[in-house]
């Protein structure tokens, strides 16, 4: 417009102005502009023209931001939206409501700028690891690798996510017609019309890449889960290894195959009495269900098997297991199983102690064999008791094995003689406070202790060695409660002022029998002192 402008001469502006409707003043700028030789600008407003953003016109607009967005880092931890949706339209109302003007747009840049972005949350922690983890995977590893090179099963075994069986929604999406989806109910709340649940318990065989679902339509108990294992063993298992003398069976920690389940421990008991094998179970650690193989052999390729798809009766679930496939060659067979299976079964001490189990002297919780018939579990039940639970004649002496106490003998007496003194000057101390006055007998009269000071020491070191319960400790020691108790109470500071560190132990018990089975097949060594 300025060109034309000059151009036209005497009125040139008031003719341009007219024409593009703007006003003389823009006109005669531009015709300043072209004579003084000024390069064009190339855009509607000079640098800095225009509207200021937020932001500079008020400086403390981006740090209450920030306080709202990190209230824990940057603000108050008690922010008005700390415990709401942070949304841009929830963050522009507060900010309006302290004073600063702005809109949800400004505010979305503004986090930008600060390096924020919209993010879901990631699932990288884990939970506390148990110090043993580690070395139960090599367990686990070391004895498969024995098995499968001694051509024995080794099977990985565990229950997959309960179905709801019928029109219901199921995970994941699968090519249809465009417009014409799979219509499925609105809520999984289940229908007691309908077939009801799905319980698929799976056993991959490990060596062989094959698997077996026996699809449950009752409860998820223990003698499902042996059922199952049965079922696979009468039908593939005993053919695959003919010559076979042993299974090894590994699986997570819980559930009804889980390390705590006693009848667990009594269904295999049954199943190794019935097939003659020697049956290894190895329970993975807590909280590594992932690790287990049957997760990811199996599991996930049955998931992407049916993904996207109403699971609408049990035939299509079990037919669905059989066309699992994988690249690696995997083939899988499944059956329903329509058995009933009893809950609250009640299995006691007694049960669990007469069982053929030998427990591993690595965490024997999770490690453990049962025989076909009784070996020397039945050997030392069979052996006389004092009331503490161990045989007579090794009561005594048994308890300081090196290897229930961590440390030789010879340490643990020199332990004992340090702590003697500061336990006779603490207890004259207590009796002292409690009489409230001075002592009316003479020393060593009145009720004895019913523990020495080297029992008490003793007590202390196996209870913090974690080798079983509190009531373990009493039933070896033929005490009670309370008294194990006081013993820790008194001893456990002194341990710690006088700098011994009292590591937990690897082996774990459950009953005087366990102890004694241990202790039976034990070769003490020489063990160097933790204190």
């Amino acid at each position: 417009m300025r060109a034309e402008a000059g151009i036209l001469g005497h009125g040139g502006i008031r003719a341009v102005a007219q024409a593009a409707q703007v006003s003389e003043t823009t006109v005669r700028k531009g015709v300043d502009e072209l004579e003084a030789g000024a390069e064009p600008l190339r855009r509607v407003r000079r640098p800095g023209g225009g509207r200021k953003r937020a932001a500079e016109v008020d400086p403390e607009l981006r740090p209450v931001l920030l306080a709202l967005v990190e209230p824990d880092m940057r603000g108050d931890p008690m922010s008005p939206l700390r415990w709401t949706t942070k949304s841009t339209r929830r963050l522009d109302d507060e900010l309006t409501r302290q004073g600063h003007r702005v809109s949800a747009d400004t505010v979305a840049d503004l986090l930008r700028e600060e390096g924020f972005s919209l993010q879901a949350n990631v699932k990288p922690l884990e939970g506390a690891q148990h110090p043993d983890q580690d070395a139960q995977f090599h367990c686990i590893n070391d004895r498969a690798k024995e098995h499968v090179g001694a051509d024995d099963p080794v099977i990985s075994v565990d229950t997959k996510k309960k179905e709801l069986v019928g029109p219901y929604e199921n995970g994941g999406r699968e090519w249809e017609p465009k417009g014409v989806p799979t219509q499925v109910k609105t809520r999984d709340f289940l229908d007691r019309q309908e077939p009801g649940k799905a319980i698929p318990y799976g056993i991959y065989d490990v060596a062989a890449n094959t698997g077996w679902v026996s699809v449950g339509t009752d409860h998820d108990t223990a003698a499902f889960a042996v059922a199952s294992i049965r079922r696979w063993w009468q039908a593939r298992g005993s053919h695959d290894y003919p010559r076979a003398a042993r299974l090894l069976i590994t699986a997570d920690a819980g559930g009804s195959n889980g390390y705590r389940t006693r009848a667990w421990k009594t269904e295999l008991a049954t199943l190794a009495a019935e097939t003659g094998l020697e049956i290894t179970f190895c329970h993975m650690p807590p909280s590594t269900s992932k690790w287990n193989k049957i997760e990811h052999r199996l599991f996930s390729h049955i998931s992407m098997r049916w993904r996207g798809r109403p699971l609408t009766s049990q035939d299509v679930i079990v037919n669905s297991i059989k066309a699992t496939t994988a690249h690696t060659g995997l083939r899988v067979h499944a059956e329903l199983d329509p058995g009933t299976y009893d809950t609250d079964i009640k299995v006691t001490d007694t049960d669990i102690d007469a069982l053929p189990m030998h427990r591993h002297r690595f965490h024997g919780d999770w490690n453990y064999t049962l025989h076909p018939q009784h070996g020397d579990t039945a050997d030392a039940a069979e052996a006389p008791r004092s009331a503490g639970g161990l045989p007579l004649q090794s009561r005594a002496r048994g308890l300081r094995n090196p290897e229930l106490t961590g440390v030789t003998e010879t340490a643990l007496d020199e332990l004992v003689d340090q702590l003697s003194q500061k336990l006779d000057e603490l207890r004259e101390r207590g009796c002292s406070q409690q009489r409230g006055g001075d002592r009316i007998r003479a020393r060593g009269a009145g009720a004895k202790d019913k523990l020495t000071t080297a029992d008490r020491v003793l007590a202390t070191v196996l209870y913090l060695r974690k080798l079983g319960t509190r009531d373990l400790i009493t039933q070896l020691l033929g005490v009670n409660g309370s008294t194990i108790t006081r013993a820790v109470h008194q001893i456990q500071p002194l341990l710690a002022a006088h700098g011994c560190t009292v590591r937990p132990s690897t082996a774990r018990f459950r009953t005087p029998v366990d102890v004694t089975a241990f202790l039976t097949n034990s070769n003490p060594t020489e063990i160097k002192s933790a204190c």
